[in-house]
């Protein structure tokens, strides 16, 4: 083989994986734009959040978005700040556990994350601590969001370690 077939053999390898990187955008956009959807399930009056869960073959596991548990009325409820926060069940734990509760396996999977509020903005990030530490039990190993808050944000830090936890046990946060 002489160096230019080989040249050309890189070249068409270099092709071939630029395809397969836009490709994966694509999908990327397509779910996340499927988590903006999710977010609309929310009736959160503050923050909206959806969630798509993905597997390898890029079928929809699970779904889930920010809200009370099954069957717990969301009424006045939702306006108390305080008495939200320990109600709420956030959009990837209520994906982990849609998934769970009609058997579908999560392993090797990827999740797909976005958040909303009442001004419009879009967001994204690590889930929360708690939320990262389901995500590595029910084996995800991708997360896909769009990027943190530009704003200061009283959950940054926890973010931030929980982004760390996921990366050493070999996640990849996209």
């Amino acid at each position: 083989m002489t160096f230019d077939e080989v040249q050309i053999i890189s070249d068409d390898v270099k092709m071939v994986g630029q395809k397969e990187k836009e490709k994966q955008e694509k999908w990327d956009r397509h779910f996340l734009n499927l988590c903006l959807q999710m977010c609309k399930m929310s009736k959160d009056p503050s923050t909206q959040v959806g969630c798509v869960i993905v597997g390898p073959d890029l079928e929809i596991r699970s779904t889930g978005f920010n809200g009370f548990p099954r069957g717990v009325s969301d009424d006045s409820r939702l306006h108390d700040r305080d008495c939200k926060l320990q109600h709420i069940v956030h959009a990837e734990m209520n994906a982990i556990c849609n998934a769970a509760r009609v058997g579908v396996p999560l392993k090797g999977c990827t999740l797909y994350i976005c958040a909303t509020d009442n001004g419009g903005h879009t967001w994204g990030g690590a889930p929360c601590m708690n939320c990262t530490k389901h995500v590595i039990q029910a084996g995800i190993r991708e997360v896909v969001c769009y990027p943190f808050k530009d704003t200061l944000s009283k959950w940054g830090d926890e973010i931030r370690q929980a982004h760390k936890i996921f990366q050493k046990t070999g996640g990849v946060l996209i």
